[in-house]
């Protein structure tokens, strides 16, 4: 992959088939189950290289939309796997504009929008105007700040806006109802749902409710509505079928990723290839 620099270079051109979050969701519903595929990968790891032969490979696993971890020494909310993921991306010296130049190379392989979930301190530190120049030359097509609640959101997710990239915004279970609409309105790519109050991780059982929630959130809502926080097993696919247009898959996928820590690219990406195939199985 290219060498990264604190300036990113000129833009990749676009494949001629990428698609935009309406176009993409689309096709999922058309495919059997109607449901689509949201694939968490922490960037960096188990290296770079890993991440730019896995994210074309996400989307021959189905992947309607790809979200990208930059790796953060204190995340928001993600659980232990995704944590020490990104202490390990860390340690190899990943940076923001490695990111970039990861996407970057990714990119021409990719027709599905790529979405860069981050802390707002990282894009603060860069620069917003900056970081959405370098975020949309690098090929991202929208950003997912889980800590950008509403109304500091309002300012910066209009300059995200006005940059040309969407955003997503996180609607917990806890969240008052006028707070989830003002999400909602923010939102522009998809509005994350959490399944469950907390961090990521894998879990047994979703809430019986989330049927319920989810409805509720969609009533306030033109964009797609995407679960996520603990699905990791084909009945929760089966579960928001019909109910959600997406499922996030985030800490299953890169314990698969651990499994395979030390291996070559080809390798982690096989893994996880496996492992979305028997998720996604209807």
């Amino acid at each position: 992959m290219p060498p990264a620099s604190d300036t990113a270079a000129a833009p990749t051109p676009a494949p001629s088939a990428r698609l935009t979050f309406d176009q993409s969701f689309a096709v999922a519903r058309g495919r059997p189950g109607g449901i689509g595929l949201v694939p968490f990968v922490p960037a960096g790891y188990p290296s770079l290289d890993a991440t730019v032969d896995l994210l074309p490979a996400l989307e021959a696993c189905g992947a309607t939309v790809i979200e990208v971890g930059f790796p953060f020494s204190d995340p928001v909310a993600d659980g232990p796997i995704i944590q020490e993921a990104f202490t390990h991306a860390l340690a190899k010296g990943a940076k923001v504009a490695d990111v970039f130049a990861a996407v970057r190379a990714a990119r021409p392989r990719v027709s599905v929008p790529i979405v860069g979930m981050l802390s707002y301190s990282i894009v603060f530190r860069y620069g917003l105007p900056r970081f959405i120049a370098d975020a949309k030359a690098a090929g991202l097509d929208g950003l997912i700040i889980p800590d950008l609640p509403p109304p500091e959101a309002q300012r910066v997710t209009g300059t995200i806006h006005a940059g040309g990239l969407a955003t997503s915004l996180l609607v917990a279970p806890t969240t008052a109802p006028d707070r989830r609409a003002e999400i909602a309105k923010l939102s522009t790519g998809f509005v994350y749902y959490l399944s469950v109050s907390g961090i990521t991780g894998e879990r047994d059982q979703l809430p019986p409710d989330l049927a319920d929630s989810v409805r509720a959130v969609k009533a306030l809502t033109d964009r797609p509505v995407c679960v996520g926080f603990g699905i990791s097993k084909p009945h929760h696919m089966a579960m928001l079928r019909g109910v959600a247009d997406g499922a996030i898959v985030g800490s299953a996928i890169v314990r698969r990723m651990k499994e395979h820590e030390s291996a070559v690219p080809a390798a982690v990406t096989a893994a996880v290839r496996d492992y979305l195939t028997e998720l996604t199985q209807v």
